[in-house]
């Protein structure tokens, strides 16, 4: 579930993303101070709530993360709304420092490589990477499903040539920190980065 809120753009509304709706057909149902969006055939994908700011405070732009009360309140909302569904949000970190504990090459590409990547609560997501730099052993930033890159993409479960893959490995161009390099590769972490310790990335 990805939480986005862009006021200067889009105005006090805050953005609930709870599925992929990539090349989907979508309608909408707005309900007082609620917008639900679902699929042609009836799947909510996002919510939109609106004048947020009147019952919870957000801080930051972009993807914006809440406390558990915050997922109350917004379920609150939803009642008075008249809707059924609630939100039931993870709120654990969407960034943050992976160990590459496997590293061997895809069966159907010459450059794709299929990662066990170990994440926060000792968690371990298969990743294919692309990158040229990846090896067995790496201390890297994994933007897990559920994030949202600075520039506005979003992380889902994927497949690349057959193979399933749970999040990305990030270089430092995609994180946006400053200084990063152009020569394309996944960023690599200081040996001594402590595993599933939450990344900070730009904006």
């Amino acid at each position: 579930m990805i939480f986005a809120y862009n006021k200067q753009n889009v105005g006090d509304t805050l953005m609930v993303i709870v599925k992929n709706d990539e090349n989907k057909e979508n309608k909408t149902e707005r309900k007082g101070a609620v917008a639900r969006i679902q699929t042609i055939d009836g799947e909510t994908v996002a919510w939109n709530f609106f004048n947020v700011s009147d019952y919870v405070t957000i801080q930051g732009n972009g993807q914006v993360e809440l406390r558990e009360n915050d997922i109350d309140i917004l379920n609150e909302q939803l009642k008075t709304a008249g809707y059924e569904e609630r939100l039931v949000a993870d709120l654990s970190p969407k960034f943050v420092v992976g160990h590459v504990k496997t590293c061997v090459e895809h069966p159907d590409s010459d450059h794709l490589h299929i990662t066990e990547t170990e994440v926060d609560g000792g968690n371990t997501l298969q990743i294919v990477c692309g990158a040229a730099n990846i090896e067995a052993g790496q201390k890297v930033v994994v933007a897990k499903p559920g994030a949202m890159m600075p520039d506005g993409q979003m992380i889902w479960p994927g497949n690349l040539r057959g193979v399933d893959s749970f999040g990305m490995i990030c270089s430092a161009k995609e994180l946006h920190l400053p200084n990063a390099p152009e020569k394309k590769g996944i960023l690599v972490l200081a040996a001594d980065a402590k595993t599933g310790e939450k990344f900070e990335v730009g904006k």
